[in-house]
């Protein structure tokens, strides 16, 4: 797909102005880290520096003041471009077209033509004496350097920063203010998502259509991932196939248990295409019918999700135990309590959703217009050895929650039916 470089230049534009709001009585850089390339996996551009940016090259460095914007990148050993797709090599006019009025080597070469995380501060000297600069005059860095979480940016500026302490001190944390912006979804964010959200829809199709006794949970995996590839997208987060006890096993990730007849399978995945995630949960019958049992445990977690898609507006928080008649979380135990259900509800209703599949977002802050967030609750009884999770995806607007998935069936018949339809 082509990107609106515009589209990133005027996010850099506003978290400019939001940094100056936040501080006005500082002058400093903004300094933006790239994610890093790791040998077992493909590169993924780390979510805020794409959010502002929308650059893919690993390893790079952005900063940006009142006067220019530039991208520091690695001086490699060897051709890059002989091994893989680089920005690096790209003309002066292209960046341009990206907002960057001029690129810059980090420092002395690296070895090969990848940078690691493990580097070395000579590889970064030019970068640290231009900051270094900013500093004597009295400026501050603004970077995300968030300080209730480790992230890949804080680990390189604490090893770039270890005999730089006067450098140290001049960081002003600016991830709460990025994560602010992230927060609220534009509307063509929320096209992404629904994108990313289809194809997810067409994966538990493919999931319906697979599930049958003696297949194996790798199995429907396989098929949902299949569907993922097709559609040019890719997991979004290690897929989820728990059949039997393993239903009842919140993350469960093996994948390798055989579907046993009369069984309960949850089948957690979701896409993610063009940077936006997806995040739908739905539980199958393994022989394709619920057993009684199973279908009054199903129809209370998809009567508890009703009542929360019908209640959730702006003003209402995932969990506030001080406010506890807009707090979701309370709401939904409350409810559950009343069909004495309470004990099997072990985590929480929902999350926000975005680039990242559990999203930036100051949960202590209510909902406003503009988040995009999901309602899962569930139920699970490991003494009966099943559990059954029903989520999915919902943009809040000034008059409520809409829901982004709502072609995927979710009825309890309604997935029976689907099931034997795709078996025709």
């Amino acid at each position: 797909m082509q990107k609106n470089m515009s589209l990133f230049i005027k996010r850099r534009t506003q978290l400019h102005e939001e940094v100056k709001k936040a501080y006005p009585g500082k002058k400093g850089t903004i300094v933006l880290f790239a994610g890093f390339e790791m040998e077992r996996y493909a590169f993924r551009q780390e979510s805020s520096f794409y959010y502002l940016t929308g650059l893919e090259e690993p390893a790079v460095v952005l900063t940006m003041d009142d006067m220019s914007t530039v991208v520091y990148v690695p001086r490699y050993s060897t051709s890059r471009a002989q091994w893989v797709t680089s920005m690096v090599d790209s003309d002066d006019n292209q960046l341009s077209s990206w907002g960057i009025q001029e690129r810059r080597y980090l420092g002395n070469p690296c070895k090969g033509y990848s940078l690691s995380p493990s580097c070395m501060p000579t590889e970064y000297e030019h970068l640290i004496a231009a900051l270094e600069q900013k500093v004597k005059q009295g400026e501050v860095i603004f970077t995300i350097y968030p300080p209730d979480r480790i992230i890949e940016q804080t680990l390189i500026l604490d090893r770039l920063l270890r005999e730089k302490p006067h450098l140290r001190k001049a960081l002003v944390d600016i991830s709460f203010l990025v994560a602010r912006m992230r927060r609220s979804k534009s509307e063509t964010e929320i096209e992404r998502i629904y994108e990313a959200i289809e194809v997810t829809r067409f994966a538990h199709e493919a999931a319906a259509a697979t599930i049958e006794p003696g297949k194996s949970e790798y199995q429907i995996q396989a098929s949902v991932e299949f569907m993922f590839r097709q559609s040019g997208a890719s997991p979004a987060f290690p897929s989820i196939v728990g059949s039997g006890k393993n239903s009842t096993v919140l993350h469960y990730t093996r994948n390798d248990a055989e579907l046993k007849k009369g069984d309960l399978v949850i089948v957690d995945v979701g896409a993610e295409l063009d940077y936006y995630c997806a995040d739908i949960t739905r539980t199958y019958p393994v022989s394709g019918t619920f057993t009684d049992r199973q279908r009054e445990i199903y129809d209370a977690v998809l009567a508890t999700q009703e009542f929360i898609e019908n209640v959730v507006e702006p003003g209402f928080w995932f969990n506030n135990k001080e406010q506890p008649e807009k707090s979701l979380q309370h709401i939904a135990f409350a409810f559950l309590c009343e069909m004495g259900y309470e004990e099997y509800y072990m985590h929480s209703i929902g999350h926000f959703l975005g680039l990242d599949v559990h999203d930036v977002g100051d949960a202590s802050e209510p909902f406003k217009a503009g988040d995009i967030i999901t309602i899962e609750p569930g139920l699970y009884i490991p003494e009966e050895r099943f559990g059954v999770r029903i989520e999915d995806n919902y943009w809040i607007t000034a008059e409520g929650a809409g829901r982004l998935s709502e072609d995927l069936p979710r009825d309890s018949y309604e997935i029976e039916q689907m099931m034997l339809e795709e078996l025709d």
